[in-house]
């Protein structure tokens, strides 16, 4: 069996995978994650472990779940099976590769553009070629409550709400407006910016705001809250086959 750790900034994502199949996936605080860990270990008959994160980790702790469990570090120098067009591909996050080995895995010699809606909205696009050619970053939905909160004296820190009209006729109302609309126009007009240049374009949204978003977009996708994890079990076996 596969184990993925996926380390965020608050939060882990340990994801089991038998070969290709996910049979389960724990979620935990990052403070816990040696604890964790070891339950998962113990519980279960592990083959092999990836660990990625988008936050730094501290080398004892690095050293402790070595000591558990032997793992491959995804980082840009990862084996992949795609070619990576990324201006500065050392800066490319480890999120955005596993994303990308996703798509060129499990949509071969297709156009797909990755929209992962969480921290942040990133945009990511491969050619049926298997070439990575980049994207876009942009506020995910939670940082745009918070920034209108923040940098202002008055307005309110609001929860997530799908607005009742696209005209907002109270604050509250005109904030979930301003912010849930103008996501889903961000993310269309994204969608079809790509669209105008690759006509069989293959969408792929997923993310924390996956099921939330997926619902109000007209655009065809295929919705996936586990596409990340999938990708890093990808990348394990595309490395363990090498």
């Amino acid at each position: 069996m596969n184990l993925i750790i996926d380390v965020g900034n608050t939060r882990v994502k340990a994801a089991l995978f038998e070969e290709y199949r996910l049979v389960e996936v724990i979620v935990f605080n990052k403070t816990k994650i040696i604890s964790e860990v070891k339950k998962i270990i113990k519980n279960y008959n592990i083959a092999a472990t990836i660990l990625s994160s988008v936050a730094s980790m501290p080398v004892k702790k690095l050293q402790k779940l070595k000591e558990l469990t032997d793992f491959t570090i995804v980082s840009a120098k990862i084996k992949t099976p795609f070619k990576n067009l990324y201006g500065t591909p050392q800066t490319l996050g480890v999120d955005r590769i596993a994303l990308v080995v996703g798509a060129v895995v499990k949509f071969s010699e297709q156009n797909v553009l990755i929209i992962d809606a969480g921290t942040c909205i990133t945009f990511d696009f491969v050619n049926k070629e298997a070439e990575y050619l980049g994207g876009a970053i942009s506020p995910g939905i939670e940082m745009r409550y918070k920034s209108l909160h923040t940098f202002t004296s008055k307005l309110p820190l609001l929860e997530i709400h799908q607005p009742n009209n696209f005209i907002g006729n109270t604050t509250g109302e005109s904030i979930h407006s301003g912010i849930v609309n103008g996501v889903i126009q961000e993310i269309e007009g994204v969608i079809n910016q790509y669209k105008k240049e690759y006509l069989d374009l293959t969408v792929v949204l997923t993310g924390g705001n996956t099921n939330f978003l997926s619902k109000q977009l007209k655009s065809s996708i295929f919705a996936n809250q586990n596409f990340l994890l999938e990708g890093l079990n990808e990348i394990l076996i595309f490395n363990k086959n090498k």
